[in-house]
């Protein structure tokens, strides 16, 4: 799966920006315009995923589940996107950690930033 951009929107008149993308600002109500997110933040927060998720729309691999981390990556924008942290592992996942985010099928994926998928 290749890697995308994230795309989320900006508000013009007070520059907040949010993901997922929303045609109106969450802070004032007024119009907000498309933008590229940066794509590069620190992990905020995370948890690890023990169970597997409802299915569908989830659907396991053929080795069946694994636990997997999940976390908020902070943005330098200000926004906080949630996703799927791969390339670590749970016990060397640490809040503060550089991550890049990109955009797939569902939720974001991160990874360390040193490291590219």
């Amino acid at each position: 799966m290749p890697a995308r951009a994230l795309r989320g929107s900006r508000c013009p008149r007070c520059e907040v920006a949010v993901y997922p993308p929303d045609p109106a600002c969450p802070n004032c109500s007024g119009p907000a315009e498309p933008v590229v997110l940066s794509g590069e933040g620190t992990l905020w927060t995370w948890t690890v995923q023990r169970h597997a998720p409802k299915s569908p729309p989830y659907t396991a691999p053929d080795d069946g589940f694994r636990p997997f981390a999940v976390g908020y990556v902070e943005l330098p924008e200000g926004v906080r996107v949630l996703a799927v942290l791969d390339g670590v592992r749970p016990e060397d996942v640490r809040i503060g950690m550089r991550l890049t985010v990109t955009a797939g099928d569902g939720v974001p994926h991160a990874c360390p930033a040193e490291v590219t998928v």
